[in-house]
């Protein structure tokens, strides 16, 4: 399939820049699969289409707050600093977007924070945007990372043109988050709230959590009209014998197996047995789905409404249909569903 037959229509008054009141107060579209048949809910009614056995499998990834600005020394410049992943814990060192990056060579120092809180050098360029810091602090990690949850800010989408605010913390992480490594929230996750939970623990669904640290290549644009020839980052999971094993008696008895995100789809299938079975593992996946593709461990989906010509979009289609999707897509603009990180949600069966 070509790029463009992923291209429709979006209204910018429908990306979503602020959170749903309550967390499963959003709007649910549910997605037939078989017959492309719409209903329209609210999300708490996934409820309704879960029973005793089924499995919801999570993304338990916890965003870190790795939106930072420092001073550039001698000129004072300030710079923006995204930490992307830490690539040495005991030297400090971190992969990092600079920006503005003309400013900023090896060999520069950055100041953070009103006491110079964390100053940090630079020792490689890695891409236009792309350096490798050095931190240099001598306390324990502790004390690190404490500096950098009172430095840094939740990192929302370029998209989202306020600043972040204290709630965002919050809401920008879904309530399971457990593992830290995401540098963006694996967003149909966030629809969950405690009580919600509850009610389908109690009527028996099963939770399988996984683990993969979205990062930002989720929102990286596609510049390839072919899309075989476009390539996705790579992106760290780990799936735990336990994982695992809760997802294959889902699927050996036939149950409802869902992959609550695009995240979570990306990290099952890359870690599929020859029997079509899921592999506990830890891992890297740079795995790109696009139609046509055989799923082998989930039979539905929750997820959110995606931009156009996104790879999320591309992955949703491979999974629903193509005709399906594009349909559900320009119902939703038309019935002014919310998009991309603080949006509404769609439920695939």
């Amino acid at each position: 399939m070509k790029l463009s037959q992923f291209k429709f229509n979006l209204p910018e008054s429908l990306l979503a820049s602020e959170p749903s009141e309550q967390r499963d107060e959003a709007r649910l579209m549910v997605l037939h699969r078989d017959s492309g048949k719409i209903e329209h809910k609210i999300f708490k009614d996934v409820l309704d289409y879960f029973d005793d056995k089924d499995v919801m499998i999570l993304n338990n990834t916890k965003v870190f707050p790795a939106r930072m600005y420092g001073n550039k020394e001698k000129t004072g410049a300030t710079i923006e600093v995204f930490l992307l992943r830490e690539l040495n814990k005991e030297l400090r060192l971190w992969d990092v977007l600079v920006d503005p990056a003309r400013k900023i060579r090896v060999g520069n120092k950055l100041y953070f924070g009103d006491d110079d809180l964390l100053v940090a050098e630079v020792v490689d360029n890695t891409t236009s945007r792309g350096r490798t810091i050095r931190f240099l602090f001598d306390g324990t990690d502790e004390e690190f990372r404490r500096n950098i949850e009172i430095l840094g800010e939740t990192p929302l989408p370029k998209y989202i043109k306020r600043k972040a605010t204290p709630e965002d913390k919050y809401r920008y992480q879904t309530i399971y988050a457990k593992n830290e490594g995401a540098v963006a929230a694996p967003t149909a996750g966030l629809h969950f709230s405690r009580e919600l939970m509850k009610r389908l623990e109690l009527k028996g669904v099963d939770f399988a959590e996984v683990t993969l640290h979205v990062g930002l290549g989720t929102f990286r644009t596609v510049e390839v009209e072919d899309l075989t020839k476009h390539k996705m980052d790579s992106e760290q999971f780990i799936i735990t014998e336990e994982a695992a094993r809760i997802v294959n008696k889902g699927i050996d008895n036939k149950r409802r197996v869902c992959a609550v995100g695009t995240t979570s789809m990306r990290a099952i299938e890359s870690s599929v047995s020859a029997d079509r079975h899921l592999k506990a593992a830890s891992d890297w996946t740079s795995k790109f789905i696009y139609p046509p593709y055989d799923f082998s461990i989930a039979n539905s989906m929750i997820t959110n409404f995606h931009t156009p010509e996104s790879t999320l979009l591309v992955m949703i289609a491979a999974f629903a249909g193509y005709e399906n999707v594009m349909n559900a897509y320009e119902v939703a603009v038309k019935e002014k569903y919310r998009f991309y990180s603080y949006g509404d949600a769609m439920l695939i069966i």
